[in-house]
């Protein structure tokens, strides 16, 4: 995945691997929480407001949603569909793949293409 392999100095790919895993476990229990929210873009971007940038440790959102859906608790997935239905549109897991993603917390979106 791309996120593991945004090393730190002297980290290993194993090291960032659990340093994902570890963010992307906390975020879930934070959405399942409601202490983060999850918002979706008007191109079906995903957003997480709420998190410092310490809280994410390099970790994007995309990465982030990526790894919800694929491993996350049943509250982290149904916190991001109610985002979806609050938002009238699913995220669009093209646009995710595609890179697009925001720095402040959804109300602007971009994918650094050009």
């Amino acid at each position: 995945m791309p996120c593991d392999t945004r090393l730190k100095r002297g980290q290993t790919i194993q090291m960032r691997a659990k340093e994902v895993r570890t963010v992307v476990e906390v975020v879930g229990k934070l959405l399942a929480a409601g202490r983060v929210k999850p918002k979706v873009g008007a191109k079906g971007g995903i957003a997480f407001e709420g998190l410092t940038d310490a809280d994410r440790d390099g970790v994007t959102d995309n990465c982030m949603y990526r790894r919800l859906m694929s491993t996350g608790s049943v509250q982290a997935k149904l916190a991001i569909e109610r985002a979806e239905l609050l938002a009238g549109r699913k995220v669009d897991r093209q646009m995710v793949a595609q890179g697009m993603h925001s720095h402040d917390g959804g109300v602007s979106w971009h994918d650094h293409k050009g």
